[in-house]
């Protein structure tokens, strides 16, 4: 399926990209994001990680693609995904070996 069809079951959809400073980070982040499934049936998503434009060749960013049958679904399940991705970069600023050290080397 293209980028411009419309799935008619999912007609509602958002891409969400979150940039990470490693590739690890990011892998780290789609592991810990991928373990819980969707709730709902009326909502899918997929994660996959990819390359910054223009940046190192290291896939970096976290790519988190939703489908929904209504906006209003789509509006909950990215809410609740925000939720829980504040707590991964808050657990990771916290207890990452290279944040850690990034911060350290300021």
């Amino acid at each position: 399926m293209s980028s411009n069809d419309v799935d008619t079951a999912f007609p509602c959809s958002l891409h969400v990209d979150v940039p990470f400073p490693t590739a690890r980070l990011s892998t780290i982040a789609m592991k810990a994001l991928s373990v819980d499934r969707e709730l709902s049936p009326l909502v899918q998503r997929d994660f996959s990680t990819m390359v910054a434009a223009g940046g190192s060749t290291e896939p970096c960013v976290l790519r988190i693609h939703y489908k929904a049958t209504t906006n209003r679904m789509l509006r909950v399940a990215v809410n609740g995904f925000m939720e829980s991705l504040s707590l991964v970069l808050e657990v990771m600023e916290k207890l990452d070996a290279d944040v850690l050290e990034a911060q350290n080397a300021d």
